[in-house]
């Protein structure tokens, strides 16, 4: 029996990888492309990107996974029904469920692996990715003189180069327009050649011109003076600038802590914890407001009573015990009270409508912990019986009947995911939406494979053509 174990175990793992790094290798691709614009022309080096890619593939391996263990799963099973060994296994007595054994556990195990790796792993993968992506996008472009186009790159000036050198450090027809003055184009150099290069450190850029023009209009000495305007000429001129910008700075990673897809199921439990007490604060402080908003202030102390009746109807009962000028004056003094509380309760409500939003988010990436790892072992029981009805191996009929399922999957997890943070449906059904889903599907599979269902057998529907063709022929016949 151990052998069917090795045997299964053997044709499984090889595909479950295979599918794995190739999907993230394709979710890799897309990545980049949709933030080419963000990563290209900004002199990051391979260090940085490469940190990049490596904390976005972490964060992927929630995609990856449940697919690998689908996908590969249909390829062994389906590869055994190809090559007749599953039914020399049931010839033997040996049932589904036993050769399947070794698939089961080793998914179990993929799921084990699969919740830890989502709940210690992901979480610090999204934070640095987040934190590296916000610096990226942040930062700019490299640094890009081209000839005979004026450059606005570095902050206050503006640089046009109409020739540069093969070697590119010789510069020609140089104009430097300066504007850290805020007064305009009041600050020119021209020059006819020039050498321009980086120091040392890279942090600043050294413009060295020769035979030149400086022309600069001073500020008025007073409102009844014009201002002056004064013209130097030089033989050498030598300017820095400033290129701390274009250098990636790294941001504080505690700022993207708190956000929930950066927290484990410790974390989010303290947060959703604190974000409850928030929310009781608030509407208990709201209760305390209006309860002193109700009071009778503008009564005279001749006419506070004790009253037994409702709150509702005390408002009612002073105002009758007032004279008209006092009722008046009393409705007068109540509107901006009325307003303020008004005012003071829909900003109550907006703030619980915010920490209801939040505390949804939170719960659904709680939950979501455990979803990742229940779909592996599930789409792995449905890739299973899959195979031992489809019985074709490769990548032809059992990629496409995986993907299919995965989509349906994917679908209904992002769907029930969306639909559980906006509160359309309650947390929990909303992220486990899919194995709610999914899970008789996979039960209506196995009992299919189990009485060897010829749902997917092209040969199976080629004999019910061949018949439904030979009734209609001997109608034709008689």
């Amino acid at each position: 029996m151990k052998k069917i174990d090795q045997l299964i175990l053997r044709s499984f793992i090889p595909p479950f990888f295979a599918t794995f790094f190739i999907t993230l290798f394709v979710l890799l691709m897309q990545f980049i492309w949709k933030y080419i614009d963000d990563i290209a022309g900004k002199d990051l080096g391979f260090i940085v990107i490469g940190k990049l890619l490596f904390y976005t593939c972490a964060s992927l391996v929630p995609i990856a996974l449940p697919l690998a263990c689908l996908l590969a799963s249909i390829m062994t099973m389906g590869a055994l029904g190809e090559h007749f060994e599953l039914v020399a296994f049931k010839s033997a007595g040996i049932g589904l469920g036993r050769f399947m054994r070794g698939m089961i556990f080793c998914g179990i195990v993929i799921s084990m692996i699969a919740f830890l790796f989502s709940n210690y792993l992901i979480p610090v993968a999204n934070l640095k990715a987040g934190s590296l992506l916000y610096d990226v996008q942040s930062s700019r472009p490299a640094l890009n003189i081209k000839e005979g186009v004026f450059y606005n790159g570095i902050d206050g000036y503006s640089i046009r180069i109409g020739h540069k050198d093969p070697s590119g450090t010789g510069i020609h027809d140089i104009m430097i327009y300066d504007h850290t003055s805020g007064r305009g184009c009041d600050n020119v150099i021209t020059a006819r050649d020039g050498e321009m290069f980086m120091t040392e450190d890279k942090r600043y850029l050294s413009i060295k011109l020769l035979q030149g023009h400086h022309y600069e209009e001073l500020p008025p000495q007073s409102s009844e003076r014009q201002g002056e305007f004064v013209r130097t000429d030089f033989d050498s001129y030598q300017r820095y600038f400033d290129l701390s910008a274009f250098t990636l700075e790294r941001t504080n990673e505690s700022m993207f802590k708190s956000h929930y897809q950066m927290m484990n199921l410790s974390q989010l439990t303290k947060d959703i914890d604190t974000l409850k007490m928030s929310k009781k604060q608030t509407g208990d402080r709201l209760f305390d407001y209006i309860y002193r908003s109700f009071q009778p202030q503008f009564l005279p102390d001749s006419n506070l009573k004790v009253v037994q009746a409702p709150v509702a109807n005390l408002p009612a009962y002073y105002a009758g015990t007032l004279k008209d000028l006092d009722r008046k004056n009393a409705f007068i003094k109540a509107t901006p009270i009325a307003r303020d509380m008004e005012a003071y309760a829909s900003n109550a409500v907006r703030d619980n409508q915010f920490i209801d939003i939040n505390i949804a988010k939170e719960n659904s990436e709680w939950h979501k912990k455990f979803t990742l790892s229940i779909a592996c072992l599930l789409l792995l029981l449905i890739g299973a019986p899959l195979g031992a009805i489809i019985r074709k191996g490769g990548l032809g009929m059992p990629l496409v009947v995986a993907v299919v399922f995965f989509v349906v999957f994917h679908v209904l997890n992002l769907g029930g995911w969306k639909m559980a943070e906006g509160m359309i449906l309650p947390v929990w059904i909303g992220v486990w939406l899919p194995i709610i889903v999914m899970t008789p599907i996979a039960i209506q599979l196995i009992r299919m494979a189990r009485n060897d269902a010829a749902v997917f057998r092209i040969e199976a529907y080629q004999q019910l053509f061949r018949r439904i063709a030979q009734l209609f022929s001997k109608k034709e016949t008689n």
